[in-house]
């Protein structure tokens, strides 16, 4: 990991709420949830990249 996130109490308890309904979207399959997860912050990282990538003149 390259960057770690310290949450606070609040933060936590939020957090932990979002992570409660996001498994009881998958029927309580937490590796179910985590592998969708993982997909939907793969296409959100090469969203990012490509928005921060040096554009090519285009003619």
């Amino acid at each position: 990991m390259d960057h770690i996130v310290t949450l606070d109490s609040r933060q936590e308890a939020a957090l932990q709420a979002i992570a409660d309904k996001f498994i009881a979207q998958h029927k309580g399959d937490a590796v179910k949830a985590l592998k969708e997860m993982i997909v939907l912050n793969g296409h959100l990282q090469e969203r990012l990249d490509a928005l921060s990538s040096p554009r090519r003149a285009t003619r």
